[in-house]
């Protein structure tokens, strides 16, 4: 009988065990099923907020001549420094080719110029002029006045998961669009994509002031890197 009952309690602990295996297994499903269901939602809502926010910077910058593509170079220029347009073209996430084009308009209006590159004979750095530097400076205090205002109530730390969360979608869909299946982890230890494109990438100077789209011998450089959300758009080229 003694056995029996061993053999009974046995049985009982090892039905309860796969109960709560299954119910920790069920649990975690259903926990993966509402990240998804979040993060459908963020991707859904990013096209709409993207084509908002251009619309409102349209609409601040009708006075200025200026799109907001062009803005979006600007802020570029302001917060990275000196660029070449092919690094432009990575970190707004576009061809080279709207990009020149916006650097050209910008020249015209006297909100940039060409530099020397020490880096790269060949490819010229665009950087803002003074005029450049205060467009751009008029802007920003407008537009983060307008941030205070509207969003006071949001917390600092909800805007920094924000953010952590678009770098990520940001990261591994710039691995989709790339056609590649490694692991983030992988790429990590090989070096990060960007920098190998940057180093195929660099477009060439025509001596005029005009930087060419590649700098690589059949014309074909590595894709650009994901765009920031704030300003781009067909409207803003």
């Amino acid at each position: 009988m003694g056995a029996e009952r061993d053999t009974e309690r046995d049985t009982d602990r090892g039905a309860k065990r796969d109960a709560e295996q299954d119910a920790e297994r069920d649990a975690g499903a259903g926990e993966a099923a509402a990240a998804e269901d979040l993060l459908y939602g963020v991707i859904r809502r990013l096209w709409p907020l993207h084509r908002t926010v251009v619309r409102a910077v349209e609409r601040e910058l009708a006075d200025t001549g200026l799109t907001a593509g062009e803005h979006a170079l600007l802020d570029a220029l302001h917060t990275e420094g000196p660029r070449t347009v092919p690094q432009l073209a990575r970190g707004m996430g576009l061809d080279r080719q709207p990009v020149q084009r916006r650097v050209n308009h910008a020249a015209e209006l006297g909100l940039v110029v060409t530099a020397p590159n020490p880096a790269h004979r060949r490819s010229s750095l665009i950087r803002l002029t003074a005029e450049g530097t205060a467009a751009i400076r008029g802007i920003q205090q407008f537009e983060a006045t307008e941030l205070r205002r509207r969003l006071a109530d949001l917390p600092a730390a909800d805007v920094r998961t924000a953010l952590h969360v678009l770098d990520r979608l940001g990261e591994e869909f710039r691995h989709l669009a790339n056609g590649s299946h490694v692991p983030r982890e992988e790429t990590d230890s090989q070096g990060s994509q960007d920098s190998r494109d940057s180093r195929i990438n660099e477009g060439s100077n025509d001596g005029n002031g005009s930087i060419g789209n590649d700098g690589t011998p059949d014309g074909r450089g590595g894709r650009p890197a994901p765009a920031p959300l704030m300003h781009e758009g067909r409207s803003g080229e």
